[in-house]
């Protein structure tokens, strides 16, 4: 068996989300405080029991889900299940990547929480509410999408943002320019092709001044060559690099997630078993539709933790 261990990004998010762990293992506590202390206010409270809509708030999401995700890894570690010895590698899904580089040693705790507080918040600010847009195409390949998306852009901005699983592609740009490939589509013989309820449009050129707003801060963050590659976003591939993981990191924010091709990937390496480290299993359904050979399990829950080996 050879693992490894993948870390949710935004989409995985509910009220109470880590409560039992904090509940349960001090070293989960110590992971939220400290992330609490990192960003000055008690992000904690409002993952165990706030309120959904301020939750969903992207800056606030993305420290909340990688707490999550560190807190459920240093768990693991005191049951003597640790990524340097466990894992081949480690893979997140767009904000999950800083996860992963954090339970993988690369990244310190206090410096990610700060650097996805003002990722989120760079993103937010980005591109104003209402102009932007994204859209999940389901049923048609990449390719078709890709094809799809260059034809929307002569309404408006629209790129392949995410490359999820088989046949489900998330598009992303200028309200007009999704609206365009969304119907174009239909025609085409999607499944589905729906517009999702975000507040921006993620991973597509619109976000270059977050991407600048990421260079800034990670050209001063210590950044760690990690304890196991980490399989990168962007080039769906394995990287140790410290340098080349910064570069890579700023390249995410504008740039297309392949998650599809990076599972694929790690299949090739020899990687039989995928553990889904934090909230919600969105990953490991992602998993199952790619390619069903390898065995996901999910793991964020006290009683997962205690029912893992």
């Amino acid at each position: 068996m050879t693992r490894a261990f993948i870390f949710p990004g935004q989409g995985s998010q509910f009220i109470g989300m880590g409560k039992d762990l904090a509940e349960n293992y001090a070293e989960a506590k110590a992971v939220f405080d400290a992330v609490d202390d990192a960003l000055g206010e008690k992000l904690s409270a409002l993952m165990f029991d706030g309120d959904a809509d301020q939750l969903n708030l992207t800056a606030n999401t993305q420290p909340a889900l990688m707490a999550v995700s560190v807190a459920v890894a240093e768990v693991l570690k005191t049951k003597g299940i640790s990524i340097a010895e466990h894992a081949a590698f480690v893979a997140g899904h767009s904000l999950g990547e800083y996860a992963a580089l954090t339970a993988a040693g690369a990244l310190k705790l206090e410096d990610t929480a700060r650097l996805l507080r003002l990722r989120g918040e760079a993103m937010q600010k980005a591109v104003p509410v209402g102009e932007g847009s994204m859209a999940a195409i389901l049923g048609l390949s990449l390719e078709e999408v890709q094809a799809i998306a260059q034809e929307a852009n002569e309404s408006g901005i629209c790129q392949s943002a995410n490359d999820n699983s088989v046949g489900q592609v998330v598009v992303s740009g200028s309200v007009a320019g999704v609206k365009a490939a969304v119907a174009l589509a239909t025609e085409k013989g999607a499944k589905k092709a729906v517009e999702l309820p975000v507040s921006a449009p993620f991973h597509c050129s619109m976000m270059s001044p977050a991407a600048e707003a990421m260079r800034a801060a990670l050209a001063e963050t210590a950044i760690s060559a990690p304890v196991v590659p980490v399989v990168a976003n962007v080039t769906a591939q394995d990287e140790s690099d410290p340098e080349v993981i910064r570069k890579l990191l700023v390249e995410q924010v504008t740039g297309m997630v392949r998650w599809r091709e990076s599972v694929l990937w790690m299949k090739d390496q020899g990687v039989t078993d995928m553990v889904e480290l934090g909230a919600g299993k969105v990953l490991s359904g992602l998993i199952r539709r790619i390619e069903r050979s390898i065995n996901c399990t999910a793991v964020g829950t006290a009683d997962q933790v205690e029912g893992f080996q």
